[in-house]
């Protein structure tokens, strides 16, 4: 089985966005959405689980607009996790997907939360890892202000010099160990390769709300919705709290919530083992 980077890389064009991905296995179809930090990539997300579960599922690792080799998208005028929908939505079509298991890491995880709230008929389960609850301008924020996760962030696309792109990795990591040198080489040169990625973000920071939409919309359709939803999050997330994820555990009648304890923003990569195992029982449950 095809399983390296080169090997799996393809390219979809939509109406839209011209879309870069990952593809293999048979059977399921599983796709993986990746977070918003600079460098992410359905690759650097997620190439810990890749092979695994492509034994099982047919796994789809997804490129956003404005994120790895997928088209540039300046999100001025719209609303940047909208896009992200629509994005899915045309891959899904694009590929004649009618349903999948979506599996979503922050960002990625809201993108799956909302397709489930706004396009259930096309979602067979919903995996998040570290995400967001839908919300206004408060989405990542805590009383403080941002997180110690997204201050990083933020500060990483502003400056992407390999000192930031050491604290970005660091921060998404309970166990330092897992901060290796070749991921940080990795996000780094995802994110330099190309620089516009990186400013268009920084266009769209002051939207990333769902505001164009109207929370009480997405939060009817998640309580509505009887779709299986599996909500992990890291105890010691210092980017996105649990208590977004006990959130969205109070609303969606079909939902379970696990904790992961000694771990971060990354609970597919810091326990990449027992994640695949749970993902896997879960969605053939």
């Amino acid at each position: 089985m095809m399983s390296t980077e080169a090997q799996t890389s393809q390219y979809i064009d939509t109406p839209r966005w011209r879309l870069h991905y990952h593809v293999a296995g048979e059977g399921h179809p599983l796709i993986m959405l990746h977070g918003s930090g600079p460098g992410a990539s359905g690759w650097s997300n997620f190439n810990p689980n890749f092979a695994k579960l492509a034994q099982r599922y047919k796994v789809y690792l997804l490129d956003f607009p404005g994120w790895g080799k997928s088209s540039e998208y300046d999100p001025t005028g719209e609303n940047r996790f909208l896009a992200n929908v629509e994005a899915t939505r045309l891959f899904m079509d694009g590929l004649g997907i009618e349903k999948a298991a979506l599996v979503g890491n922050s960002m990625g995880g809201l993108a799956a939360v909302m397709m489930t709230a706004l396009h259930n008929d096309r979602v067979t389960h919903c995996i998040t890892m570290g995400a967001a609850a839908p919300g206004g301008p408060q989405l990542f924020f805590q009383p403080g202000g941002p997180t110690e996760g997204l201050k990083i962030l933020f500060a990483t696309y502003a400056d992407p010099s390999p000192e930031n792109f050491r604290r970005l990795v660091n921060v998404m990591v309970f166990d330092p160990a897992y901060a290796t040198d070749e991921l940080v080489n990795q996000r780094s040169a995802n994110a330099l390769a190309n620089p516009a990625h990186l400013s268009n973000f920084l266009k769209g920071a002051a939207a990333m709300n769902i505001d164009g939409l109207g929370q009480d919309e997405v939060f009817a359709g998640l309580a509505r919705t009887t779709t299986p939803s599996l909500l992990i999050h890291g105890r010691d997330d210092r980017t996105v709290g649990v208590e977004h994820s006990m959130r969205l555990a109070g609303v969606m009648p079909n939902s379970s919530l696990i904790v992961f304890n000694r771990c971060g923003h990354w609970a597919q990569l810091e326990h990449a083992d027992r994640f695949n195992a749970m993902l896997a029982a879960f969605i053939d449950a």
